[in-house]
C-alpha cells in the first residue's frame, strides 16, 4: 500500500512550482476518487450504455444497473456515467482537455455528487491554466485502481494515506483524518466479540454508524470483517462527517461497495445529528483528540438545557474538550433493547480525560455517572502510548453495550494493553508503536474470556462511585491592632483609602482579643471616637484583615441572616474527603450515603480534628485506570548507582585529560 500512495503521490512533482505544496491534496483526492470509479466502471461500460439507452428514469437505471453488474462477490454498480469519455479518451483530445473532463464529471448519476465538494471544475479548468493538467492525467490515467487490485480495504487505507499526506504538508493535524488501521481492527474485533456466533447465522443484517466517519476507513473494516464471519450478511453503512473532502471521499467509496449514498451525510454530529430518528446495532467512532466545542456552544446547550431524552441530557463536559460529548452521542445511537434482549453495542476511541476530570457533580462526573449507572460501559482498553500519527498521549476504547449478557452485568472490565505494543521499524509521525495480530488476539481473548489476569480486572460499577464531603472547621480568631496589621490595613486596596481609619487602630493599643464580638464592640468606640464611618462590607474586610487563626480564641458565630447563631467554618481550613461506595463493608447504594459517611467521619475525621463537621455531601465518578494497574519498580542499588557515577566522572576525566594535551 505504501507503494500504492508514493506512486499516487508523486503526482505532486508534476504541480511543484505553480502549486504550493499545501494544494496538492486539491488535485490528488479528486483525481484518485475519479480514476478508482472509472476503473470500477470500466467492465461494465457497454452494459452501462445499453441501460442509459434504454430507461430514462434514475430508478430504472439503477435497478437494472444493478442486476446486470452484481456479481457473488459485487453487490452491483448504482452509479453510471452518460458521457462517453475516460481520462484515456479526454487526452485524445488535447486542446480540449479541461472540457472533455469536465463533461465526463458531469455525466455521473446524481446520486454522485462528490465532485462538487471537492470544486472539481474549478480544480480542472485551474490545472489548465497553469499548464499542468495533462501531465496530471496522464499520470493517473496509468494508475490501475481496479478492484482486483485494489481491494476495498486497501483502497479505503490509500485514500487516508493521501489525506494523512495532505493535512501533514499543509500542517492541519494529519492524525485527526487518519485512525491506524491496527487501533481500528482492535474496536472492530472487541465491539463483535460478544455476537461472533450469533453473526455467522444465515440472513444476518447488521446496520452499522460512525460519527464521525472521515473517509469512511473503520465502515469498511466493520464490513469487511462481518463478512469475513458470514459471507451472507447483509450491511448498511452509514455516516456523518464535517469535512467536504472526506466527506466526498467517503461517499464515493460507500457507492462503490453498493451502499446507499444517502446514507452518508455532510454536517457537524454535535450540532446536528443527520440520523435523529436512527439507532444502530453497532457504532463505532474515533473524534478529534483535544477538540473544544466553542463554536457550538448554543447549541450544545440549548440541547443540554432541553433535557428529556437529548443526548447531552446528562451534563456537558469543559469547553475545552468535547470527547465527553461525542462519547454521549455514540451511547446514544445504539439501537434499543430488543423483545429477545438484544440492543445495540458501540466503540470508540477516547483520551485519558473522559475517565476522571472533574470532581463531583461536575459536568464530566455526571456523565461517567450516567454511563455507569445505566449500565453501558462493558469494558475499558488502555493502548499503547505512540500509536497515533498526531499524538503520543495515552488513549482508551471504550466498549459500550445496552443489551450485556448476564456475567456482564452491573460490571465494567479494565484491560491494561499499554504493554502489548510492538516498535515500527520506522515511525510515522508520531505513531512509533502498532498492535500486532498476536497482541490484538491476546487483548480480545483477555475481553472474552472476561478472567481476571495480569492484564484484566473487572470492578463493579459502583466501585467507580465516590462521595465528596466537605469537612468544616469552626472560625477562630485572636484580634490585635499590631503595627503589621495596621499595615496590612492601610496597603488594602478599600481600607486604606478610608481617611483616619489607621489612626482609629492605632488608639487600639497592645491589647489582644480572643473573642470577635468584643474586638467589634470595642472597634465601633474606636471609629466614633475618630469620626470613621464603615460599611457592613467594609466592617467585615476589617475584621478578616486583623484577624488571624488561633485556637485557644473563642468560636465565632453568625450574628444575622438564616444562618444566625450556627458556627461560622473557617474558609482556609476548610477540607474535602472523597468516601468510595462501600468504605468499612456498608453498601454500595446511594441509600447507604449518610451511614457510611458518619462512620468514615467517626473513624478517619474525628480523632485528628474533633470540632470538625460535615457540611456538604455530593456524589462523584471517577475511573482511576492507572492506579488499579500500577505496578511498584524498585529504585536501583546505591552501588549500582555509585558505579555508574564514577563510571561518567572517569569518562569526564579522560575527556578533559584529552583536551588538555
Amino acid at each position: 500500500m505504501s507503494v500504492l500512495s508514493q506512486f499516487v503521490w508523486s503526482v505532486a512533482d508534476t504541480l511543484r512550482g505553480p502549486y504550493q505544496e499545501a494544494e496538492y491534496g486539491s488535485v490528488i483526492l479528486p483525481f484518485t476518487v475519479l480514476r478508482r470509479l472509472e476503473c470500477v466502471m470500466e467492465p461494465h461500460r457497454e452494459v452501462m450504455a445499453e441501460i442509459i439507452s434504454q430507461y430514462p428514469g434514475d430508478q430504472q437505471r439503477r435497478t437494472y444497473l444493478k442486476l446486470k453488474t452484481r456479481t457473488p462477490d459485487n453487490a452491483g454498480l448504482n452509479f453510471w456515467t452518460t458521457s462517453k469519455y475516460t481520462l484515456e479518451k479526454a487526452l485524445q483530445d488535447p486542446n480540449n482537455l479541461a472540457a472533455n473532463l469536465i463533461d465526463y464529471v458531469s455525466g455521473f448519476s446524481s446520486n454522485l455528487d462528490v465532485f462538487k465538494s471537492f470544486d472539481f471544475e474549478n480544480v480542472l479548468r485551474t490545472l489548465d491554466a497553469r499548464d499542468r493538467l495533462s501531465p496530471v492525467v496522464k499520470h493517473f490515467q496509468t494508475i490501475d485502481l481496479s478492484p482486483e487490485t485494489v481491494s476495498n480495504a486497501d483502497m479505503g487505507d490509500l485514500f487516508e494515506n493521501l489525506i494523512y499526506r495532505f493535512a501533514e504538508s499543509a500542517n492541519d493535524g494529519a492524525g485527526q483524518f487518519y485512525t491506524p488501521r491496527d487501533v481500528v481492527r482492535l474496536l472492530v474485533d472487541l465491539v463483535y466479540a460478544e455476537d461472533t456466533e450469533a453473526l455467522r447465522d444465515r440472513g444476518q443484517v447488521r446496520s452499522i454508524y460512525d460519527p464521525t466517519v472521515g473517509t469512511g476507513g473503520m465502515l469498511t473494516v466493520a464490513d469487511e470483517h462481518l463478512h469475513d464471519l458470514n459471507s451472507s450478511a447483509s450491511t448498511a453503512l452509514f455516516g456523518q462527517e464535517i469535512n467536504p473532502r472526506t466527506y466526498a471521499i467517503c461517499k464515493a467509496d460507500l457507492l462503490i461497495k453498493g451502499q446507499d449514498p444517502t446514507n452518508v451525510r455532510q454536517g457537524d454530529t454535535l450540532v446536528v445529528d443527520r440520523f435523529k430518528d436512527r439507532k444502530f446495532d453497532y457504532v463505532l467512532s474515533n473524534p478529534p483528540f483535544g477538540t473544544d466545542w466553542k463554536a457550538v456552544v448554543s447549541e450544545v446547550t440549548d440541547e443540554h438545557e432541553r433535557g428529556g431524552q437529548g443526548r447531552f441530557a446528562p451534563g456537558l463536559p469543559g469547553i475545552g474538550d468535547a470527547a465527553m460529548l461525542f462519547l454521549l452521542h455514540v451511547a446514544s445511537k445504539m439501537r434499543d433493547v430488543d423483545e429477545n434482549g438484544s440492543g445495540g453495542r458501540a466503540g470508540i476511541v477516547l483520551n485519558g480525560s473522559p475517565l476522571f476530570t472533574g470532581g463531583a457533580e461536575s459536568g464530566p462526573s455526571k456523565i461517567r455517572g450516567h454511563m455507569l449507572e445505566k449500565d453501558l460501559v462493558e469494558a475499558i482498553v488502555a493502548l499503547p502510548n505512540d500509536m497515533f500519527y498526531n499524538t503520543g498521549i495515552p488513549t482508551y476504547l471504550w466498549i459500550l453495550s445496552n443489551a450485556k449478557p448476564s456475567e456482564r452485568e452491573g460490571t465494567v472490565q479494565l484491560i491494561d494493553a499499554t504493554g502489548l505494543g510492538s516498535k515500527l521499524p520506522k515511525s510515522i509521525g508520531s505513531k512509533r508503536v502498532e498492535i500486532s495480530d498476536d497482541a490484538r488476539t491476546k487483548i480480545v481473548q483477555a475481553f472474552a474470556s472476561r478472567e481476571a489476569s495480569d492484564i484484566s480486572k473487572i470492578f463493579e460499577n459502583r466501585d467507580f462511585a465516590y462521595w465528596t464531603i466537605t469537612v468544616e472547621r469552626p472560625l477562630r480568631l485572636r484580634f490585635q491592632c499590631t503595627a503589621a496589621r495596621i499595615a496590612d490595613v492601610a496597603d488594602h486596596k478599600t481600607l486604606g483609602k478610608i481617611p483616619d481609619l489607621v489612626e482609629a487602630l492605632s488608639s487600639f493599643g497592645e491589647q489582644v482579643y480572643l473573642n470577635r464580638e468584643d474586638f467589634l464592640h470595642d472597634l465601633g468606640k474606636h471609629l466614633r471616637e475618630c469620626q470613621v464611618t464603615l460599611t457592613v462590607a467594609q466592617r467585615k474586610a476589617l475584621w478578616q484583615t486583623i484577624g488571624e487563626h488561633d485556637d485557644d480564641a473563642d468560636i465565632c458565630r453568625y450574628t444575622s441572616g438564616p444562618h444566625k447563631g450556627e458556627i461560622e467554618p473557617d474558609p482556609a481550613l476548610r477540607d474535602t474527603e472523597n468516601i468510595p461506595f462501600g468504605w468499612g463493608g456498608h453498601p454500595k447504594t446511594h441509600d447507604a450515603a449518610q451511614e457510611t459517611i458518619a462512620a468514615y467521619f467517626e473513624a478517619e475525621v474525628k480523632p485528628h480534628v474533633p470540632d470538625a463537621w460535615v457540611d456538604k455531601t455530593k456524589t462523584g465518578y471517577e475511573i482511576p485506570f492507572t492506579r488499579h494497574f500500577y505496578r511498584y519498580t524498585p529504585p536501583r542499588p546505591l552501588e549500582e548507582i555509585d558505579a555508574d557515577l564514577n563510571r561518567v566522572v572517569g569518562e569526564i576525566m579522560e575527556m578533559l585529560r584529552e583536551v588538555e594535551a
